[in-house]
This record gives structure tokens, C-alpha cells and sequence, in this order.
């Protein structure tokens, strides 16, 4: 059994993000908020079935593929930055933190999309409502977990959180599992919330200087079980490493 989210609406994000460090937008609340139609942001979904094995996971798992680029959203202006690696201290991740990952960029289709630009648009539009009008420098990892080893760690590092200014969550896809439960927990304190999200094109925001989250591990319920997400971060000033 499920524990569904409570979802809110999209002109109350920012207040929400104020108020309790996160928000959860249902697949018609995500199109109201990035300007997309669903149709569009579902058909996005098929580049998961072209993602590269994760390299990198400490823990010798093989559940992981993913892909990685970045971008800067400048008011209007969306520009992708050459390929880079993906860089966090030790401090926010403790698992994989102080070390560079060179994953495979995003294929072309994908980021010259209409909804692509759509979602990074809303992104930045959020963040600066947040934080100030600024530019925004944007990470997307793209990201399936699969069980094809009897268990898939969404969150192998644990309970965490990113070091950027605002982290969104998107489910793109749950086929065949159970797990994978969503836990948002007060960085200075002990309150916190869970609940799954099941329906693609599912939202969840984050504060990230306000809170920590993780997903609980996910196992088969039928073949080829996986979970599919896209997380894309927001951060001001700068890429993490520069």
C-alpha cells in the first residue's frame, strides 16, 4: 500500500517551498507549471531506454544508468555548457562526494525538445522567485534504477542533500517494482514526511538548504522492474567544482 503524496497547487510552490523546504506537483500540475503539455513531457520518457550504466557506484551495484548535462538558464536565455563531470564534496555526499564523474551527456533529441526547455524555464522561474533574479546554472541527470539484481538503491548515499538552491524530482516512469518510497526530512530537525510517487510526470521540489531526502531501495515484482526519474538542480554563482 501506497502512502500518496499531498499535492499542491502550482501557483503555491514558492509558497510552499517557503513555508515547509519542499512541494509536490501532480503530472497536470507540472504541465500548468513548466508551460508544457503532458503529451509532450511523456514523450521525453522513451531517451530512458538509451541510458548507460552508472560506472561509479561505490557500493559494486549495477543498477544504475544514467546520463548528465548542464546548462545555464540567464532570464530568457538557455545555453548548454560543454560536457563536464559531476562534482559534490564529501560533505553532501559521503558516498561519492570529493571525486569527478564523467557520465555520458544527454542525447541531442532530448535537450533540443520544446518540453526540455519548458521544464529548465520553469525551473529557473521558481528558483529566482525563491532566491532573486539571477542566472542560473542547471545540472539534469537523467536516471534508472533497475532490479535486475534483486534490488535497486535510487539513494545509495543515503538521506542527503545536494548543495545547489533548489533540486526538482520528476517521476518519469515505475514499471513492475515496489519500493521506492520518497522520506523529506527538516535539515536542522526531526520532522519529516513520506509518501510514493506513482503517477509519471510527478513533481517533487526542494529547498535544499532546508531539507534532506531520500528514496528507500526498490525490488521486482515482475521482469524488468525499474524506476525511472530525471532530477534537475539549481544552483546560483556557479557548477559545483568550478
Amino acid at each position: 500500500m501506497f502512502l500518496s503524496p499531498a499535492y499542491t497547487y502550482p501557483d503555491q510552490v514558492v509558497t510552499f517551498l517557503r513555508q515547509q523546504g519542499y512541494a509536490v506537483l501532480s503530472p497536470s500540475g507540472v504541465a500548468e507549471w513548466s508551460g508544457c503539455a503532458l503529451a509532450d513531457l511523456l514523450q521525453l520518457g522513451a531517451s530512458w531506454d538509451q541510458l548507460p550504466p552508472d560506472e561509479y557506484l561505490k557500493d559494486g551495484g549495477r543498477y544504475r544508468k544514467r546520463r548528465h548535462s548542464c546548462f545555464v538558464q540567464h532570464g530568457e536565455r538557455l545555453t548548454q555548457s560543454p560536457h563536464r563531470a559531476h562534482w559534490q564534496p564529501l560533505e553532501y555526499n559521503a558516498l561519492h562526494g570529493g571525486m569527478q564523474r564523467w557520465f555520458e551527456p544527454m542525447d541531442t533529441a532530448t535537450v533540443q525538445a520544446p518540453a526540455w526547455k519548458c521544464l529548465l524555464r520553469a525551473l529557473a522561474t521558481t528558483a529566482s522567485a525563491l532566491r532573486g533574479p539571477q542566472p542560473w546554472y542547471l545540472e539534469a541527470h537523467q536516471f534508472r534504477i533497475d532490479t535486475e539484481g534483486g534490488i535497486g538503491r535510487p539513494t545509495p548515499e543515503g538521506a542527503h542533500r545536494d548543495g545547489v538552491d533548489l533540486v526538482a524530482v520528476f517521476l518519469v516512469a515505475r514499471e513492475s517494482i515496489k519500493g521506492g518510497e520518497t522520506r523529506v526530512f527538516q535539515s536542522d530537525g526531526p520532522a519529516g514526511q513520506r509518501f510514493t510517487l506513482t503517477e509519471p510526470w510527478s513533481l517533487l521540489l526542494l529547498d535544499d538548504a532546508r531539507v534532506v531526502h531520500e528514496t528507500t531501495p526498490i525490488q521486482p515484482v515482475g521482469a524488468e522492474g525499474h524506476r525511472d526519474t530525471l532530477v534537475l538542480t539549481a544552483r546560483a554563482g556557479g557548477f559545483q567544482g568550478d
